[in-house]
């Protein structure tokens, strides 16, 4: 009894078998090694960014700095005929535009389909998610005629070279996934809570706003998180709509100041290092704040791997 008595805060504290004790050991055994491997790549980058020009070209080379270099990040802002703040800038203007669209957009449009009963309503959404299995390339032609032609037809000119073909899609849903993730997350939200709001007076749209909404945050989150890296990092689209350089995403910057002309002697690769970092910490930085509620909006839509 004393010996049952004794392991039974063993049991409480590990809370495991053995068996699986010795599974996790394993398992951590392979997942640590991976993890250090693919994080070497990104170390890499970053002691790139730090070196000086001498370092650029060592062999064998090395994996950081002898001495960081952090002028190279201000240096970065300071190349000639290269306006990298401005880069960043249009990044943030078209990011920022379309990530309000996708989140107003695809809000609106998941609760449509999960909480309003109209004619061909699954029709329409399997119509919807038919569009998931076209590749981007296959409708680039398309929009791209849509874009010239439609509004040199209606206006007078044209949206090539603007901002607004970037913008615009997705402020009409903003892609199927959205508001598939959306839907999936409303319909598991009671219908109780819409009957008692109707009770107390609320309209649909009040419902939407002061219910759905806020019980939805993480899966908002997940959506939101999917739009600013698709955009901040799209690089396929800003090269088919913008020619003027000074209207170049961050995505194009970075081809435009790899591909200007630049003395042999006195090699970049450190700045455009620098640059690339510079282009992913708002990424990393977002999805670091961001990521208790991608996890939370992931496994609550019933998206499970």
């Amino acid at each position: 009894m004393t010996a049952i008595v004794g392991a039974q805060p063993h049991i409480a504290v590990f809370g495991t078998s053995p068996r699986e004790a010795l599974r996790k050991i394993v398992l951590y055994a392979f997942a640590v090694p991976l993890a250090i491997l693919f994080t070497i790549p990104f170390i890499f980058s970053v002691g790139s960014s730090l070196k000086a020009v001498s370092e650029i070209h060592a062999f064998p080379p090395t994996l950081l700095p002898a001495v960081p270099q952090w002028a190279n990040y201000v240096s970065v802002f300071q190349i000639r005929g290269v306006p990298f703040e401005r880069f960043y800038l249009n990044s943030a203007v078209i990011t920022g535009s379309a990530l309000v669209g996708t989140v107003i957009t695809a809000a609106i449009s998941a609760y449509g389909f999960a909480r309003f009963r109209w004619p061909g309503r699954d029709f329409m959404f399997m119509v919807l998610l038919s569009t998931l299995v076209l590749p981007e390339e296959v409708v680039l032609i398309p929009k791209f005629l849509m874009f010239n032609n439609v509004p040199k037809a209606i206006i007078g000119k044209t949206l090539i070279d603007t901002y607004w073909p970037l913008i615009l899609p997705s402020w009409f849903g903003g892609g199927a996934f959205n508001v598939f993730l959306l839907r999936q997350f409303f319909l598991q939200v009671p219908r109780e809570l819409d009957e008692a709001a109707v009770i107390d007076g609320a309209s649909s749209w009040q419902i939407f706003w002061k219910i759905m909404l806020p019980l939805s945050r993480p899966a908002l989150a997940t959506v939101a998180i999917f739009s600013f890296l698709g955009t901040w990092n799209d690089f396929i689209h800003p090269l088919i709509y913008l020619n003027s350089s000074d209207k170049f995403p961050l995505s194009l910057g970075l081809r435009y100041f790899q591909q200007q002309p630049t003395d042999a002697l006195e090699p970049r690769e450190h700045l455009l290092m620098a640059a690339s970092l510079l282009m992913v910490a708002p990424a990393i930085a977002i999805y670091l704040a961001a990521q208790r509620y991608f996890v939370r909006g992931i496994v609550m839509s019933g998206i499970k791997g």
